[in-house]
């Protein structure tokens, strides 16, 4: 799925979540309705309850599907929150005739949030059908509904049919066209929002690749750290936007090496005390030149860079512990030290992938965060399959 679709597909996403939410609000309604009608009026009160209680049955099915279910995303969920609204305006009108028209025209303007002409045009041939049928049963069963003074159906169609359907239509009209407009704006909005998104990424990785092939390191690094990022920031749950915002912001965790000198990156003897305290500050270097960087975004990245040499146990380059690391910075430092090990360099020879392995489970509860080194165990297979998938460019 490209940044596009996703863009599209977290929208109505979103407008799902707000139709649940205006679904409620009809419950609350029709609870009010049913206490007037049992109370203030002398209907029947079985069918009362009956009429009622499928009207608030059917308001709920869109919480169930959306929040309860989680199928937000499910490209069938609209037309489910359509189906029941119209549903319930059709047993509105069946039951108080009249008196519920105002509900009759809810389902356009609910579908209208969507941005989609054809759901407009779905909303409005169903809520037809609805008033047609609501109309028909109310007539037939004049004895239990509040009845026409009609003498036929024909009557009813001509008075009360027809003068519901042309206002339903002409609302829906009017709402395709701004739906066709708004559709428009949306998509120009989003195709903006992806241009941007995709040069700031650009930009991230470029700057990414400047730090680390200062360092004779190549850009395969970061793009295996960023994808081993993906895999752990997903298995711990977080939503698919955030994983993508957390394995980009990974890729400019060396950042602040720009500031070291080659001569301290690339010495192949172990550094003086001097020259290794001057290496620890590149994650403040790294902060330094992110902090001011606007956007969350950026300022995950801020966060990586400063972070991802710490360790569990207090022993990292700025004595961070515990809790006291980021979670996003605990997922860091496995990531990074795992491929760090597995990684050839012109120093030394990359690690088994099961040598590896064992070293990030012996130094869980020292080095790392025990609950991440676990969903790394839970993941290996995946961080094996990037590896092999990533290979160095060059060879050391």
């Amino acid at each position: 799925m490209n940044n596009k679709e996703k863009l599209i597909q977290d929208n109505y996403s979103k407008v799902n979540q707000i139709s649940a939410r205006c679904m409620r609000v009809i419950v609350a309604i029709l609870a009010l309705a049913f206490v007037y009608c049992y109370f203030g009026t002398d209907m029947d009160e079985s069918v009362l309850i009956v009429f009622f209680a499928s009207a608030i049955f059917i308001a709920l099915i869109p919480t169930l599907i959306i929040n309860i279910l989680k199928f937000d995303h499910a490209p069938v969920t609209k037309h489910i929150v359509i189906i029941c609204v119209c549903l319930i305006a059709t047993l509105m009108l069946t039951l108080l005739s009249t008196y519920a028209y105002p509900i009759m025209l809810f389902p356009i303007l609910l579908a209208s949030l969507y941005y989609n002409q054809t759901l407009v045009l779905f909303a409005s041939l169903l809520m037809s059908c609805g008033i047609v049928g609501s109309n028909y049963f109310a007539f037939r069963f004049s004895d239990v509904f509040i009845g026409f003074p009609c003498e036929s159906f024909e009557e009813v169609m001509m008075s009360y049919v027809v003068p519901q359907i042309v206002v339903v239509f002409g609302l829906s009209v009017a709402a395709y066209f701004i739906v066709q407009r708004n559709s428009m704006m949306i998509n120009s909005a989003i195709n903006m929002a992806v241009t941007m998104q995709d040069n700031q990424t650009g930009l991230i990785f470029s700057f990414a690749e400047i730090s680390e092939s200062k360092s004779k390191f190549t850009g395969e690094h970061i793009k295996r750290v960023a994808a081993y990022m993906r895999v752990l920031a997903k298995a711990s749950g977080f939503d698919d936007e955030y994983v993508e915002m957390v394995s980009t912001a990974s890729m400019m965790h060396d950042i602040g090496k720009l500031m070291i000198s080659e001569e301290i990156l690339d010495k192949p003897d172990k550094l003086t005390d001097e020259e290794y305290q001057i290496m620890k500050n590149h994650v403040l270097y790294g902060e330094a030149l992110l902090e001011k960087c606007p956007g969350e975004l950026m300022h995950l990245a801020c966060i990586l860079a400063k972070e991802h040499h710490e360790r569990w146990d207090g022993t990292g380059y700025l004595g961070m512990k515990g809790e006291e690391i980021a979670y996003i910075s605990r997922l860091m430092a496995v990531c990074d030290v795992f491929d760090a090990l597995t990684s050839d360099r012109y120093y030394k020879k990359g690690w088994s992938l099961e040598d590896t392995f064992d070293e990030i489970i012996r130094l869980s509860g020292k080095s790392f965060d025990p609950k991440v080194v676990k969903l790394f165990i839970q993941h290996f297979d995946e961080f094996k399959e990037i590896h092999n998938r990533i290979p160095d460019k060059q060879k050391y």
